[in-house]
């Protein structure tokens, strides 16, 4: 079997709809888990402008996956610089907020892709580590992928 080809690019304010688009899989997980927390989805219109105002902020990455020519999946991140305290030395960092792949296309280095996309902007901004929050209901939380 054949790898596909996986292309990844930065997103724009011109990809908001295709982000809410891409969104509803990873959120469907999320309600479905913890609804105590997540509502249930928004209407496109809404995903659309909070994207839109995500992309618009100076410290946020967003990636957006190809493969065989379609979107199948997408990341977003933001740059965080903390300054010291008499507790902890200054650092900077970006921290993985939204990693999404469509199921059909999983499995196949798409979200290692998004990821590595993300690590290098975030090195390339001066932040040597990655965070994210990945927690043990999701797919691939905490506890690993199953």
């Amino acid at each position: 079997m054949t790898t596909p080809t996986v292309d990844v690019r930065p997103a724009t304010r011109a990809d908001a709809a295709l982000l809410a688009r891409l969104n509803d899989v990873v959120h469907a997980v999320h309600v479905a888990a913890r609804p105590d927390v997540f509502r249930a989805a928004s209407s496109q219109d809404e995903l659309v402008a909070l994207f839109d105002d995500f992309l618009r902020r100076e410290n946020a990455l967003a990636f957006i996956a190809r493969s065989s020519g379609e979107a199948v999946g997408y990341a977003t991140a933001t740059l965080h610089e903390r300054s010291g305290d008499v507790l902890t030395r200054p650092r900077s960092f970006v921290a993985l907020e939204h990693l999404a792949v469509d199921p059909g296309a999983a499995r196949v280095g798409i979200g290692t892709a998004l990821v590595d996309a993300v690590r290098t902007a975030g090195k390339e901004a001066g932040c040597p580590g990655l965070a994210n929050a990945a927690v043990k209901w999701s797919p691939c939380g905490a506890a690993g992928a199953p």
